[in-house]
């Protein structure tokens, strides 16, 4: 299993994996091109690539976006971000799949209007990811110079490949990760989701 793997080993496994998504590999080198600051591909396309190869099945299916995050904290206005916004769309359009880009240094400033609750300014990509409702969804990866794959992932890749969802008490609440988790399993019954724990946790990273 590549879960038992030494870790230098399941980098290996995991980007072979990864690269069998073509439409993941495109979008790891046009956001290259574009050179944003501190920037990653995470969330559900890393790890519902890895599920699909697994259970055997297309290394896109079931993949409804791709995330782009990146961190400007010289420039927190809307305008900025949305002229990156804009730079990615154009970069992508060909793509059959929607790329979203983000600045993580502005997420605290609409993230109370849309979830409800308060959340303290990131400071760095990595921060964000290790906020993710699922300690499985904090992975990132990104292309660097000479072909160089930079490999995020605070919780390592044995729950990945085991295909097990494990919540990660913090910034998002219960409900997200239910909603989250139940959508998931629909798409991959194969999945193991954890129950939320019942007793308050609190979770610190340096993020970084």
């Amino acid at each position: 299993m590549i879960s038992r793997l030494p870790l230098d080993q399941q980098l290996v496994s995991l980007r072979a994996v990864l690269s069998r998504n073509d439409v993941l590999t495109e979008v790891l080198a046009r956001t290259a091109a574009l050179d944003l600051p501190g920037w990653y591909l995470t969330a559900g396309c890393l790890f519902q690539t890895v599920w699909n190869v697994v259970t055997d099945r297309p290394p896109a299916s079931g993949i409804k976006d791709y995330d782009v995050f990146y961190f400007d904290g010289s420039d927190l206005s809307w305008e900025a971000e949305d002229a990156v916004i804009k730079a990615g769309r154009e970069a992508f359009a060909d793509l059959p799949a929607e790329v979203e880009i983000r600045n993580e240094a502005r997420v605290h400033l609409w993230y109370e209007d849309k979830f409800g609750a308060v959340c303290p300014p990131y400071a760095s990509t990595e921060a964000a990811i290790d906020s993710f409702a699922a300690t499985t969804c904090c992975l990132g990866v990104r292309l660097e110079t000479g072909g160089r794959w930079r490999v995020y992932a605070p919780h390592g890749l044995s729950d990945v490949f085991n295909l097990v969802i494990r919540p990660n008490p913090g910034l998002a609440p219960r409900s997200v990760y239910e909603a989250k988790a139940a959508r998931w399993q629909g798409q991959w019954p194969e999945l193991t989701v954890l129950d939320w724990p019942t007793t308050s946790v609190t979770t610190t990273s340096s993020g970084g």
